[in-house]
């Protein structure tokens, strides 16, 4: 069996037909993790004999006709997700030996369902990085080119469905951190509505900002993925209220009747000549389906960055403020006095770019700057929600690239923070808004690297982004291509 390529769905009709079982499909998975991850290195912590047994359990699951589309398919679970008994770390020192007590929501949904848990994906430390190069356990590499950065946060999350190492993975997005590697690696990725899935149980880094969502190898099995995870949530208080949906009756062929936007900003300089011949292609491709095509305007993305900027990494500075030492994370044990016991605790378990940011939203929010700093940013803020509004009055979907440049290469920008901070300029729009974000392949780089199209849509309307993934997956055809792993 060739796991390298099977979707969720096919592996859905293989397994309800007899073909395989789900101990059979786990275990070409486990084989196939052995053989690519040294060289790929996704993983954090490998969950192998717990893998099997919720295979035989999705099994028996099957066999008395329980289970849902997901029931027996391995899947991957980024290291800032909870997970009951199995070492959850953010990416980072300071939770190195954190195992948490408790399951988040959505690995609550999953289990259900009878999915399969393979292991918990590499990040950036604590979601915070667009490379996947902050990782205090190692860097993992990009499947289609081992030298070149396979994207962040979520990282280890889009190199593991690219190299074949689980049939599907579960990201955060707090700036484009599913949509951009997802990009990198030629892999599907959405980020749904802010709400529109529970984050009980994510580790926090942005709390109004944050979002779970699915990686996955085509369209259809992102809308497979949004059905088993979506849903109000009473104990997350930003839980949206809106009715649970199926997203697989998005899966419509043709754009008959959709008009897509082309953001005029997002094609501004900076990008990348063969981004943009991939993307215009792309366009033509929807355009061909039916779409109608209008030129709009989002004209506060400019300033979408230093919005970014201000209003993630105060929040940040709160949320990991809970990082002490002194309940379960990293201890300094050679502390003399309890403000040693913060410090040292925090500066060995914290990496660079945790401290960066914790020290730039502690300034932000400080006496004196709150108004000049994180008060105006969320001024802004507001403003490129108004700019979202008003651009649906004209279109049903924007459609971009992800990020200006394909992936660049491992340690290439490691000087340089800010170069890599501008990377996400085309995605971080959406998190501001809480609009739902969709990376689809469609296309490669002169030097063989992915390059995925971005689509955006109103509140709640990830239906309209699978209509026109599927579009665009159909059209281009290049669906299924898979990485030699070189």
């Amino acid at each position: 069996m060739d796991v390298t390529a099977l979707t969720i769905h096919a592996a859905k009709d293989a397994l309800a037909r007899g073909e395989m079982t789900s101990v059979e499909l786990t275990q070409e998975v486990l084989d196939r993790i052995d053989t690519v991850e040294p060289a790929v290195n996704a993983f954090i912590t490998r969950t192998s004999e717990g893998a099997l047994a919720q295979a035989a359990q999705a099994d028996a699951m099957r066999s008395r006709g329980a289970g849902g589309p997901l029931c027996g398919i391995p899947l991957g679970i980024k290291d800032v997700i909870c997970t009951k008994g199995v070492r959850t770390t953010a990416g980072s020192k300071i939770l190195e030996n954190f195992i948490p007590p408790y399951d988040a929501t959505v690995m609550d949904k999953l289990h259900s369902q009878g999915a399969v848990c393979v292991g918990k994906l590499s990040m950036d430390e604590f979601a915070m990085g667009s490379g996947n190069e902050n990782c205090a356990f190692g860097t993992p590499h990009n499947p289609w080119n081992l030298d070149y950065i396979c994207g962040g946060s979520s990282g280890g999350s889009a190199a593991s469905v690219a190299a074949g190492e689980c049939l599907a993975s579960l990201g955060s997005d707090t700036g484009g951190s599913i949509r951009q590697p997802a990009s990198h690696c030629g892999v599907v990725g959405i980020k749904p509505t802010y709400g529109r899935v529970s984050r009980f149980g994510l580790l926090a880094f942005a709390s109004s900002l944050d979002q779970i969502g699915p990686l996955t190898r085509d369209v259809t099995d992102a809308a497979l993925m949004l059905n088993g995870l979506g849903g109000h949530d009473p104990r997350d208080s930003t839980s949206a209220r809106a009715a649970h949906e199926d997203y697989t009756e998005g899966l419509i062929a043709g754009m008959k009747g959709l008009t897509i936007g082309i953001p005029a900003e997002y094609f501004a300089a900076g990008l990348s000549p063969e981004v943009e011949k991939v993307i215009r292609h792309g366009i033509a491709v929807l355009q061909d389906a039916g779409a109608e095509v209008k030129e709009v305007s989002l004209p506060h993305t400019e300033y979408g960055v230093a919005a970014y900027y201000i209003i993630a990494p105060a929040e940040a500075s709160s949320n990991l403020a809970r990082y002490d030492g002194v309940r379960y994370t990293h201890r300094d044990m050679n502390a003399d006095s309890l403000i040693d016991l913060y410090r040292c605790s925090r500066s060995q378990g914290f990496g660079d770019e945790v401290k960066r940011r914790i020290l730039l939203g502690t300034y932000a929010l400080s006496s004196g700057y709150y108004d000049a700093y994180y008060k105006k940013a969320s001024q802004v803020r507001t403003l490129i929600i108004e700019d979202y509004k008003n651009v649906f009055k004209e279109c049903d979907v924007l459609v971009s690239p992800v990020t200006p440049t394909p992936a660049w290469k491992i340690g290439e920008k490691s000087s340089d923070p800010l170069s890599v901070y501008l990377s996400d300029a085309l995605t971080i729009p959406a998190n501001l808004a809480g609009v739902p974000g969709m990376s689809v392949p469609c296309g490669f780089s002169e030097s063989g690297l992915p390059i995925g199209m971005q689509l955006q849509a109103p509140h709640f309307a990830e239906k309209i982004l699978l209509q026109a993934g599927l579009n665009l997956e159909q059209g281009l055809g290049i669906q299924g291509k898979q990485p030699a792993l070189s």
